[in-house]
């Protein structure tokens, strides 16, 4: 990318770099008969249901649109759709820019494969649409910034997915950190897991209903097989079982290093406050004695992939100079009683897949046409963090960064990862 695109970009990040945004959980919208915001979803697999689930349950949200390449997916969403809008219509499409060309659409969700967010955000965000997508936002440092761009150059809201931004027990121990309630912070464990293997998988019948060229897209030549596109059944009704394995291969994902990382390095860069900056250094495991991937910052602080537990909780635990606390999904423990949330607290029990409290953050967002909790600059330097670890493992060496030109540093074998190259006539 050019000097000056990324110059431009880092301009709109200089806004609220060490601050902590805790927004109220729960809050109620005034909404007329005709203030009703209407929304498309762009992918249809198991995580896009479990966020309808979310939406369908805030007052003057009406989800009227689908898209995927997958047909029974398709007709999965539109029954389920029709079930929770019985007075309400509902369309479907194999292309998802028929859904960002409709003009009574207001905003979009984005739960595809990684490899597809950039171009589908990208319209989206040209087309004027509002977009909640999920995490990480892109495939490649490059998109991540080219998405931002085009965020604020269309003034549209824009929501990253990494919903334990709206937890209160993360947002608790975030702030305990940043009061030092426990002293200087002196480390981070956030455990996230390994990074991507090979794609080894063997090759399957292309379902008859299945667009592959179309799910590939901007990838290259790649055999189907079905723990990618997983199949689901409609009667008897049938779920997909598990999470679709494309996360976890070089050519189609990122692993845990951005699966799982675009939540924990997450929260753990914001209780560093490098929310709108990122490592100076990525060590991976194994050079000179480094025993996991270790992210270095220019103020000496650590941040690295390492279990805190036996059971390897994907979770985070932040030492400081007179105690710790840890968090995970559901969790929180502290090296004293005092640094705990209160006990009568209400918590949002049972509901994380669907993020109710994040995605109804979204929508309060797009009535006050305010940032949400987990705006795009957040998402941004979140992916970058996750990739610049796989960098690390790809090199077998340390990789040196740029938070402030968001560039390798000296280092032609490394900028090679900065984007990867798009196929079948596909252009960024």
């Amino acid at each position: 990318m050019q000097n000056n695109s990324r110059r431009r970009f880092l301009q709109n990040t200089l806004i609220g770099s060490a601050g902590i945004a805790i927004l109220p959980a729960f809050q109620s919208f005034k909404v007329s008969a005709n203030d009703t915001i209407r929304v498309g979803f762009i992918g249809c697999g198991q995580q896009a249901m479990n966020l309808l689930n979310g939406f369908r349950h805030i007052k003057g949200v009406q989800v009227v649109a689908g898209a995927d390449v997958y047909g029974i997916k398709r007709q999965r969403f539109e029954k389920q759709v029709k079930e929770y809008y019985p007075s309400g219509e509902v369309k479907t499409y194999k292309d998802y820019r028929e859904i960002i060309d409709r003009t009574d659409i207001d905003a979009v969700v984005i739960a595809t494969p990684d490899h597809w967010h950039a171009l589908i955000a990208i319209d989206a965000c040209n087309a004027g649409k509002d977009i909640y997508q999920e995490k990480p936002i892109t495939f490649t440092i490059k998109e991540s910034i080219k998405v931002a761009e085009a965020v604020r150059r269309n003034n549209v809201i824009f929501a990253t997915g990494s919903q334990q931004r709206s937890d209160s027990n993360y947002q608790h121990a975030v702030g305990m950190v940043h009061k030092e309630a426990f002293g200087k912070l002196t480390k981070v464990q956030a455990y996230v897991g390994p990074g991507p293997d090979p794609y080894n998988l063997p090759e399957e019948p292309i379902p008859a209903d299945l667009d592959w060229q179309r799910w590939l897209g901007p990838l290259p030549q790649l055999h189907f097989n079905s723990a990618l596109a997983l199949p689901i059944s409609i009667d008897p009704p049938q779920k997909e079982k598990g999470w679709g394995r494309w996360r976890y291969y070089k050519e189609t994902g990122g692993g845990f290093t951005c699966d799982w990382g675009a939540h924990n390095f997450d929260i753990g860069q914001w209780a560093l406050k490098k929310d709108h900056s990122g490592p100076v250094k990525v060590i991976p495991p194994g050079y000179q004695g480094t025993k996991h991937l270790t992210y270095v910052y220019d103020n000496g602080l650590e941040m690295v992939n390492e279990p805190y537990d036996e059971k390897k909780t994907l979770g985070l635990k932040f030492w400081g100079e007179d105690g710790w606390i840890e968090v995970s999904r559901g969790s929180i423990a502290a090296s004293d009683e005092s640094l705990l949330p209160p006990k009568n607290r209400v918590q949002d029990e049972g509901l994380y897949e669907r993020s109710s409290v994040h995605v109804e953050d979204f929508i309060h967002s797009v009535r006050a046409r305010r940032d949400p909790v987990a705006p795009v600059e957040i998402g941004q330097r979140t992916v970058a963090c996750c990739i610049l670890g796989n960098v690390a493992y790809e090199l077998n060496r340390p990789v040196r960064w740029s938070p402030e030109s968001q560039y390798f540093v000296n280092d032609p074998e490394a900028e090679k990862f900065y984007h990867r190259e798009y196929h079948n006539g596909y252009k960024l």
